[in-house]
């Protein structure tokens, strides 16, 4: 399928996916300012996406119904007029992804092949920037329902080629049989100037990469430029054919966040996007935001006051004024300085208490609702030590949508990269030698045993003559796979003394030069008497 024709409606996104994943990126963003353009101007708004601007108080905030319950929210509430906006803004959201990624990729994946060369190949990979890609690719993965993995090269920087993110909002994919990614067309805009816009197109196709150039407006695609127009695009091609035995194979890999997206159920092609971490937490996230106004307000309000009659000030002089002896808590009050009533001290409460147990409460449901326990995100108060089984008992539920999640992107991992290792040994980069193989995406546990005490339990093994040398490199290296742990049990055994070699392997079986040769006759030495 060819680029889009001129002035096609931009971006192709389904409106329900596009409003909700701008929603998401506000609270990812964790600006007050965008959160409240967002949702002052939902409704109504036509722009590219990521934009802010001076907030309008909308007639969709003041209606009953559904349109009104969305647009007062704490964030689409209006400001009443002559007052200024003190909403204050917790990025719990932000919290959320970061911590998702950290689950993923903190401890990066090892990708394993048995070919020596390609292994190195793939170490130097991961070393040089496929590790931070699959960082940012896991934060911003949580937080617009996955993330895409794309091959790019450059001679003017590399002379090999690498793998890229681009963020789920700024591509239109097309799916196959509901999850598998058949195409996608990723877009750049190069140029914002009022109503115009100039957008970079790559479509990715099996065996094919087009690029294309549109100039237009917010809405519409506009016409097609030349490339070499812009320093941008100014090197790239029009097309470009894979070359021979990747006529298959897609540059771009598609990682979604979840198994599914209930909330899009029945939307032409979102089977295969997966779901934000914050569907379902936006009213939530709100709420602590709201809550946390309202304690801060709280504070303002409790400022100490003293009350004191008017005829109680120092007069300064025509037009001076009258002053008291403390400027910041006096307040003059008409009255008599012959009444009952002379000076009062006044000063509101401050209701933390309820507030942070509020706030406590939301951000319990939040972390919860997101797939996580509470102590990943530090909500243990005990303070003691604690092993590393403790640690995921705790976390039990992080776990399990950790291990969600690898399953997701681990077949995905090995698809790009084994694309990428199939490019650089075709013709377009002579200069390498690399033996293209699918890797195997191994995971490492999130959570371990500091060694010391890894070394202090396998002693105790080894004295209680409890478990062998195998049972022990298995405890002390759980991330080897078997093939390690063997090699490793090996070395141990040849260091030690305990390996005994096979006696055949050591030519025991061969006469030695003192040896008698057992096949020659035997000479009769008895003395006749």
């Amino acid at each position: 399928m060819p680029l889009p024709e001129k002035d096609t409606p931009w971006p192709p996104t389904n409106p329900i996916i596009r409003r909700d994943m701008e929603d998401w990126a506000a609270w990812l963003s964790a600006n007050p300012d965008r959160l409240a353009y967002q949702y002052r101007n939902r409704s109504t708004r036509t722009y590219a996406a990521g934009q802010t601007g001076q907030v309008q108080n909308r007639p969709s905030q003041y209606r009953g119904g559904l349109v009104g319950t969305v647009a007062r929210w704490f964030w689409g509430e209006p400001t009443p007029l002559g007052e200024r906006r003190a909403n204050l803004h917790l990025p719990l959201a932000r919290d959320i992804a970061r911590t998702s990624s950290d689950l993923l990729y903190s401890e990066p994946p090892t990708l394993k092949v048995k070919n020596a060369e390609t292994q190195a190949r793939l170490e130097e990979l991961m070393d040089a920037s496929l590790k931070r890609t699959l960082i940012a690719a896991g934060e911003m993965g949580s937080a617009l329902g996955g993330a895409y993995l794309r091959i790019v090269w450059d001679d003017t920087i590399s002379d090999r080629p690498w793998i890229t993110r681009v963020d789920a909002d700024g591509a239109a994919p097309e799916f196959a049989y509901g999850d598998r990614l058949r195409a996608v067309t990723f877009w750049t805009v190069l140029v914002e100037d009022g109503q115009r816009v100039v957008r970079h197109l790559e479509r990715h196709e099996p065996g094919l990469v087009l690029h294309g150039v549109y100039e237009g407006t917010v809405e519409t695609l506009g016409k097609p430029r030349s490339l070499t127009d812009f320093p941008e695009t100014a090197t790239l091609l029009p097309s470009r054919v894979l070359p021979r035995g990747m006529e298959k194979r897609l540059l771009a890999a598609y990682i979604p966040n979840s198994m599914d997206a209930p909330d899009w159920k029945g939307v032409p092609g979102a089977a295969g996007l997966g779901t934000s971490d914050f569907q379902g937490q936006e009213t939530f996230l709100s709420a602590i935001d709201e809550t946390y106004t309202s304690l801060m307000r709280d504070v303002r309000l409790a400022k100490a006051r003293i009350l004191v009659p008017a005829g109680y000030l120092d007069s300064n002089g025509p037009g001076g004024g009258v002053t008291w002896q403390d400027r910041e808590v006096f307040a003059a009050l008409n009255i008599p300085p012959t009444g009952d009533q002379g000076i009062t001290l006044n000063q509101f409460a401050i209701r933390h208490e309820q507030h942070l147990a509020t706030i406590n409460d939301l951000v319990s449901r939040v972390v919860r609702n997101a797939g996580y326990s509470g102590s990943t995100f530090g909500d243990d108060s005990s303070g003691a030590a604690v092993t590393a089984t403790e640690i995921k008992a705790r976390a039990a539920r992080s776990m399990s949508t950790r291990g969600r999640k690898t399953e997701l992107s681990a077949p995905e991992i090995a698809e790009i990269t084994e694309t990428l290792l199939m490019l650089e040994a075709s013709d377009l980069f002579p200069q390498l030698s690399v033996e293209p193989e699918r890797p195997d995406v191994v995971f490492q546990d999130s959570v371990q045993d500091d060694i010391k005490t890894l070394a202090e339990t396998a002693a105790l093994i080894r004295q209680a003559e409890a478990g062998s040398t195998e049972v022990l490199v298995a405890l002390l290296h759980p991330d080897w796979d078997e093939a390690d742990q063997r090699a490793e049990v090996m070395r141990i055994q040849k260091e030690s003394g305990r390996l005994v070699e096979d006696p055949l392997t050591l030519g025991a079986d061969r006469p030695t030069a003192d040896a008698p040769d057992p096949e020659a006759p035997v000479e009769d030495d008895t003395v006749e008497e």
